[in-house]
């Protein structure tokens, strides 16, 4: 016998909330003048900034309601690092989906891969180029804009899954009328009931033992 059941989608939640994606980006650095080039930068690119001074801070702001989609941290904080931040953003469903972009001084290729292997999306060395910092982050942008129509996608073939969900099971009908009860014990017409529970919608015509039936030709 075939399964009909139908099966939920595990959509991430991504920025649901919201009807389009924020412009928002977090700044996390120790560095009070790092933090104002940057913060400054962005404004100037039509971001609404929020600024973390410390890793344990940036953290806090990434688990909060309303995260900015896209992070940026330096390398070497108070608290957390930034790599810490990354493996531990990885591991956590709500923080996974947050676009990290880390900033370094270091150059070595090694320091490099193991941040990218945190985590993190993308890099930035210090001091960075404001031609170079526009780039990454619109590179960010577009990933978060494709994952927020991806998301908001999932949701709406889920929202139509639970819809074609609420026409399976066991339908109480009455043997006679053919009425169907409702989740409130009302009884309702059959057409009526599938026309509230489905796309479907009926057209009316007689079938032709009907039209027999009730409208016979008149006999010679």
């Amino acid at each position: 016998m075939k399964d009909s059941t139908v099966k939920k989608i595990d959509c991430a939640e991504g920025f649901m909330g919201f009807d389009n994606l924020p412009r928002k980006v977090l700044v996390a650095d120790d560095s009070e003048v790092q933090r104002g080039l940057l913060g400054k930068f962005l404004q100037r690119q039509g971001f609404e900034v929020v600024m973390a001074g410390d890793g344990d801070e940036a953290w806090e702001i990434m688990n909060s309601k309303t995260p900015p989609p896209i992070v940026i941290l330096d390398w070497s904080m108070p608290g957390r690092t930034g790599v810490e931040i990354c493996r531990r953003a990885r591991q956590n469903d709500y923080t996974r989906r947050l676009y990290i972009i880390l900033l370094t001084a270091n150059q070595e290729k090694e320091m490099v891969v193991e941040g990218l292997e945190a985590g993190a999306n993308d890099y930035i060395l210090k001091p960075f180029s404001s031609e170079e910092l526009r780039a990454r982050i619109g590179v960010g942008v577009r990933v978060q804009e494709l994952q927020f129509e991806l998301s908001r996608k999932c949701h709406e073939v889920q929202a139509a899954m639970e819809h074609i969900r609420s026409l399976e099971g066991i339908l109480p009908i009455c043997m006679h009328c053919h009425k169907i009860r409702t989740d409130g014990n009302a009884w309702d017409r059959l057409e009526k009931y599938i026309e509230e529970h489905s796309e479907a919608q009926f057209s009316h015509s007689l079938c032709p033992e009907c039209l027999e039936k009730h409208h016979p030709e008149p006999s010679d």
